[in-house]
């Protein structure tokens, strides 16, 4: 049996934090309380004092490239890099090769993942212009949600029937997650940047190709029409100030049928920072300017945006060396996702019980998750310790992504993980990764 004591942890749940012990045996949280004795001999005792106890992140938003894909990353090296980051749980998107567009082809990427994967995971059924007897059969038990890619990226998953994206969200009752960016405005803008630059398009572009205009566009369009059918929305990667107008803090998350989401990477960049970072910060949505980057922070604060995800999407080197037209979008973020944001903790930014709930207790309301995002007796023991005392700088050896860089790349953060719980199973330590992969498939509570 496994026994794990954790002791004089600040412990963050809930919008508290309180000086306390938590005993893990097997799966399971045990007891939460002041003080906790040793139960047994053969208990692992770990002492806190003075670091952050936090449920494991649920990334709701992640590529991790297998099947297909695999020379840029697979469940094995990103669920790896992952927990290393304090990720305990993923929900990965169906845009690999093949798409995820049938349940034959859904359920073989939970069966590689039942093999290799380090975190519990969850992958999105993936919608198109004509599967929509295959989306209808997801089982809401135990699948996220449903993907509609309304912009195009990574995987040529667009949908961009008007007649089956409403069919879609008036015939299911499942989660819709959507990338909005709309199409026109997209190729529009490329053709103006192409008449312009050549083929030498300036990275610095990119924003202004995949502009605010067109997200705004596209995800006004996907709001009011789950407005008219009652769908339940959860809108990606918002990415512009443009777009917060669409959503409200008007009621509690839980009653919320729109939701949203903003990634690491809007919170930490700007426009400024292609000229230094160039390809290496080119995601689809754009990285945007300064003044969406603090639009986005206040929505993030007042919470009309609900999830802070990574949607980490590995390339090579080698590929995001190409040019603007040839250089694929997205990059490695799960391994520095929670540190980047206690750096942000540490600057007076945003408090750690807000990171906690948008980054642990959100997702799970969101998606229904049983039994995970919270500090809970009962509950699942995905628990991560943050060490906000010891500095580390981030480089090529210490990144784990099989792609080998990362856009933090020679950046000092304060904080560090220290241990990451998987299952109760202590998987990361030290700056180790156990070669435990312990990961389960996610359920979730819905009729």
């Amino acid at each position: 049996m496994n026994r794990v004591l954790i002791k004089n942890a600040k412990i963050v749940n809930e919008g508290t934090i309180f000086e306390g012990d938590v005993f893990i045996e097997d799966e399971y949280i045990k007891e939460i309380a002041e003080k906790i004795s040793p139960k047994s001999s053969d208990c692992v005792i770990i002492d806190a004092e003075g670091n952050y106890l936090l449920p494991g992140v649920i990334d709701d938003q992640v590529h991790f490239r297998e099947p297909g894909l695999t020379h840029k990353g697979t469940i094995e090296t990103e669920s790896r890099a992952a927990v290393a980051g304090g990720v305990t749980s993923f929900i990965e998107q169906p845009n690999t090769v093949p798409n995820a567009i049938t349940q034959e082809l859904l359920e073989q990427k939970y069966d590689i993942a039942s093999k290799t994967s380090y975190a519990n995971y969850s992958f999105m059924m993936g919608a198109t212009n004509d599967n929509l007897d295959e989306v209808l059969k997801t089982n809401p038990k135990n699948v996220a949600g449903i993907k509609m890619f309304l912009g195009s990226s990574t995987g040529n998953m667009l949908v961009d029937d008007p007649e089956t994206i409403e069919k879609i969200f008036s015939s299911t009752k499942m989660l819709i997650a959507v990338h909005c960016e709309d199409e026109a405005t997209i190729k529009a803008n490329l053709e103006l940047a192409k008449a312009e630059f050549g083929d030498d398009i300036p990275m610095e572009q990119h924003p202004v190709i995949r502009s605010a205009e067109a997200c705004y566009i596209s995800s006004s369009k996907a709001i009011e029409l789950a407005k008219n059918t009652g769908a339940r929305l959860h809108v990606f990667h918002v990415s512009t100030a443009k777009e917060l107008e669409l959503f409200d803090n008007k009621k509690a998350m839980e009653e919320k049928q729109i939701t949203a989401e903003v990634c690491v990477h809007h919170l930490w960049f700007n426009s400024e920072d292609y000229k230094t970072k160039g390809a290496y910060i080119k995601w689809n949505p754009a990285v945007k300017d300064e003044s969406d980057r603090k639009a986005l922070w206040a929505a993030l604060l007042d919470d009309r945006i609900d999830v802070i995800a990574t949607d980490h999407a590995p390339h090579t080197i080698e590929e995001k060396a190409n040019s603007y037209l040839n250089c694929p979008s997205g990059g490695p973020l799960v391994q520095h996702a929670l540190v980047a944001m206690f750096e942000k903790f540490m600057q007076g930014k945003i408090s750690v019980e807000k990171i906690v709930e948008k980054m642990a207790h959100n997702p799970a309301k969101i998606f229904k998750i049983e039994k995970r995002g919270f500090i809970k007796e009962g509950y699942f023991a995905d628990l991560v310790i943050v060490n906000t005392h010891m500095p580390w700088n981030v480089k090529k050896e210490n990144i784990l992504s099989k792609c080998g860089w990362s856009p933090f790349e020679d950046i000092n953060f304060k904080s560090r993980i220290s241990y990451t719980f998987v299952n109760g199973n202590l998987v990361y330590s030290n700056s180790k990764v156990k070669d435990l992969r312990v990961g389960k498939r996610l359920t979730f509570d819905r009729a």
